[in-house]
């Protein structure tokens, strides 16, 4: 079976981000399963080009377009991209053959809707995956006020809800939010984020890999407090300078942001005025080189704003956290919490609280023994019940669903 995926922000091990829909059609092509994804040929964390990349492997084939470039940061540019990304995405789509599902993810809701053009016009399938709840995600935050907007963006949602033929999310409470819309228990599926449990196992050369990455960047003495992934807005970094800054006391602690993103420069900017030599940019690292990367750690942050739409989100670092077996300081409340307490894996403190946040890293650095058990834990628990492997299984179930619905 062919699926065709469009997605702006696909990621390979090769570059910074989530490798979901990677790892999820790898072990779909175990079960004699292909796909074809539309992505753009621009990183979106950092805007580089990457036209020129390679196919990454033989059950894969990825068509980068030639959308305009993630350049700024305003609403309005970062609007003008998602939609070129959008709409030179249908005649790229239009030129695969053999398709027998097309799938849709958002963020953003734009892309989703340039999968549900491409289904109607081959006459396939349309399978909607919501990763983020647009707009509400970008309604709490702040960055879409106007009314007329907020309508136009809630139609859309409405309309793409009502065409799929089937909906696919990664996180439990997003299957209340579809039931509360009015979508039917049995259209709706989950496969939650979660991980290659195998891949972050330990071994000496990760260790030496480790100690190397921690000497790169002066910290080979160091408590590394790290935290991984996209940086925007929604991460709230500007808490972490806040909580580094009441943590000047503490000789041993460095904090290392691993990632890259549209505001990293501001930030780096801002630690700079703050005068923090306790914190590191370390820019953007490929997720191959992430579990020898988060072995470096002692402890590793997860932190978005303080709006209540975030409480219902699964951010796929944690998982990253637990299969590396690193405790974890949690900014997060909701289902991600319910997660990590589960496990024994981690300490919760207030999103948005930079205080409670540097009191979780003082009592971490104070007691490491704590830490190093609350990551086994981690580690133990999320191989039993978030592992790719079992998902990249349920996704090969449901495309087989999806095609027979309709043969």
């Amino acid at each position: 079976m062919h699926v065709l995926l469009i997605h702006q922000a696909f990621v390979t091990p090769e570059d910074g981000g989530g490798t979901r829909h990677y790892e999820l059609f790898r072990h779909a092509s175990e079960h004699g399963h292909r796909a074809t994804v539309v992505t753009s040929g621009f990183d979106y964390l950092s805007g580089r080009d990457r036209k020129s990349v390679a196919n990454p492997e033989p059950w894969i084939t990825v068509h980068r377009t030639t959308s305009a470039p993630p350049t700024k940061t305003d609403f309005i540019s970062q609007l003008r991209q998602l939609l070129s990304f959008a709409g030179g995405a249908i005649p790229e789509a239009m030129a695969v053959p053999d398709v027998d599902v097309v799938m849709g993810t958002s963020p953003s809701i734009f892309q989703a809707l340039s999968a549900w053009v491409v289904s109607v016009l081959k006459r396939k399938p349309f399978l909607l995956e919501i990763r983020d709840l647009w707009p509400d995600f970008i309604i709490g935050m702040g960055k879409l006020t106007n009314p007329f907007a907020i309508a136009v963006a809630r139609g859309l949602e409405r309309f793409l809800y009502s065409r799929a033929d089937h909906v696919l999310v990664n996180s439990p409470a997003y299957v209340d939010h579809l039931l509360s819309k009015g979508i039917p228990r049995e259209r709706i599926s989950l496969i939650p984020n979660g991980v290659e449990t195998e891949t972050f196992g330990p071994s000496p050369a990760r260790d030496a890999a480790a100690r190397a990455f921690r000497e790169r960047y002066g910290v080979a003495d160091k408590f590394v407090v790290m935290y991984t992934g996209a940086i925007s807005p929604a991460n709230d970094i500007g808490v972490v300078l806040r909580a580094a800054e009441q943590l000047r006391d503490l000789d041993n602690v460095q904090f290392l942001i691993v990632g890259d993103g549209k505001i990293r420069h501001e930030l780096e900017q801002e630690a700079a005025r703050m005068s923090l030599d306790n914190v590191t940019f370390t820019g953007a690292q490929p997720k191959a080189s992430m579990p020898d990367i988060l072995a470096a750690a002692d402890v590793c942050l997860a932190i978005l704003q303080n709006i209540p739409e975030f409480r219902l989100t699964y951010p796929n670092k944690v998982f990253d956290y637990l299969a590396a077996a690193r405790p974890i300081a949690l900014a997060i409340d909701g289902v991600i919490r319910q997660v990590v307490e589960d496990a024994g894996a981690g300490v919760f403190v207030q999103p948005g609280d930079p205080t409670a946040l540097a009191a979780a890293i003082r009592s971490f650095a104070a007691d490491p023994a704590r830490g190093r058990a609350m990551g086994e834990r981690g580690r133990n628990y999320v191989a039993v019940k978030f592992d790719r492997r079992a998902h990249g299984l349920e996704f090969s179930n449901l495309l087989e669903a999806r095609a027979a619905a309709v043969a």
